[in-house]
């Protein structure tokens, strides 16, 4: 049984500073900036993964590598990007 863990994070100058990196990266431009905070927010949080239906900005195997680079040049740990079909076991109940 998967217990609810959930935990409210808010929008810090940490958060906003890896933003950022991302945008001057180019792993998203300036008008997808809630995607990059998107990720910030949880790479800051020490989530392990995101899942997601975003496949414009957020699932592509192009970007993750670069959320991640960008994550390690900033002193934090890589984060998984998946889409929900990648994490969801339909056989479990």
């Amino acid at each position: 049984m998967i217990q609810d863990q959930t935990e409210e994070v808010f929008v810090s100058q940490e958060a906003v500073k890896l933003q950022e990196g991302y945008i001057k990266a180019g792993v998203v431009g300036v008008k997808w900036q809630t995607d990059a905070l998107h990720v910030a927010l949880a790479t800051i949080a020490d989530c392990r993964l995101i899942v997601s239906w975003n496949f414009k900005h957020i699932v592509r195997f192009d970007k993750i590598g670069l959320y991640n680079a960008i994550n390690v040049v900033n002193g934090y740990r890589t984060i998984g990007i998946h889409a929900p079909p990648e994490v969801i076991n339909e056989h479990d109940e």
